[in-house]
């Protein structure tokens, strides 16, 4: 049995908390899941089997759980598991999840831990009050009201840190990061520290990260490779290539045909207007 259900936060929250999905997957035997770098924090509120989340670059960053909390990341993770999962993720921006959890982004970018290990409040026994409801509407509603009150009480963070991260979002990775910090008044080593921070990445991997993403949305929108890493901003095929191996530890071709391989009924992508996994049905 699959369900899925996407649910956006509400309205007073949207901006920072980017949405809900319930989920519910029954699988017999194992099943992987290629997570691909996205920019989206994403923190599993789970009342199911375990999940493991491997990261095939540093096992020690790999961790397992039924609920579990995942910072941004600049190559790709792998997901695991058998029987059923079910829960609820919540989808945040980096600097909605700095206030949260109220400890530096970049002590956890790499990591899958238990959302309560990194802060109590609001995430210790909010699991089991989610399973306790008996419908997702009600399990929706009990989240809005508990990061609403988190967030007002989180610690602010830099305008300027704010302002780079969206600059690298509205231009898709395609800025210069001496010019993120002239516009700021910081030199670029204080940039990259304080985005670090309250973000997770530098800010030349985050911009690596959008670039990415940008290339995969044209891809599954029926570019080419060639003229999808053209207009993501890559020098050419082989920069191309070579950078999307580092961080998905696939081939553009091979990861496209996991994508296409997949059953309509499994759901692939988590963040709307994003492309963040693929089934693995091997283990390259």
């Amino acid at each position: 049995m699959h369900e899925l259900l996407s649910r956006p936060a509400a309205a007073h929250l949207r901006g920072e908390v980017l949405g809900y999905r319930g989920f519910r997957f029954d699988v017999m035997g194992s099943r992987r899941r290629l997570l691909v770098p996205d920019g989206v924090v994403k923190v599993m509120l789970g009342f199911g089997d375990p999940l493991r989340v491997v990261d095939p670059c540093d096992p020690a960053c790999s961790g397992s759980g039924v609920s579990l909390a995942n910072g941004i990341r600049a190559t790709a993770a792998i997901g695991e598991h058998t029987g059923l999962i079910r829960g609820v993720t919540v989808l945040l921006t980096p600097l909605a999840a700095h206030r949260l959890f109220g400890v530096p982004m970049s002590e956890w970018s790499r990591l899958s831990v238990a959302p309560q290990e990194l802060c109590r409040r609001p995430w210790a026994g909010l699991p089991a009050r989610l399973a306790d409801i008996p419908d997702w509407d009600g399990r929706f509603a009990l989240l809005d009201r508990v990061l609403h009150e988190a967030l007002a009480g989180g610690p602010a963070g830099s305008p300027e840190v704010a302002w780079a991260w969206r600059r690298i979002q509205r231009t898709h990775g395609c800025t210069r990061i001496e010019e993120l910090a002239a516009e700021t008044g910081w030199s670029r080593r204080h940039l990259e520290r304080r985005f670090r921070c309250q973000i997770g990445l530098t800010p030349k991997s985050a911009a690596q990260v959008m670039r990415l993403q940008t290339a995969l949305r044209l891809r599954e929108t029926g570019s080419n490779w060639s003229d999808a890493a053209a207009q993501a901003g890559y020098h050419d095929q082989p920069h191309f290539d070579r950078t999307f191996r580092a961080m998905t530890g696939r081939t553009p071709t091979a990861f496209h045909a996991n994508r296409t391989a997949a059953s309509p009924h499994d759901a692939q992508d988590f963040v709307p207007g994003q492309v963040t996994s693929a089934l693995l049905t091997d283990h390259a």
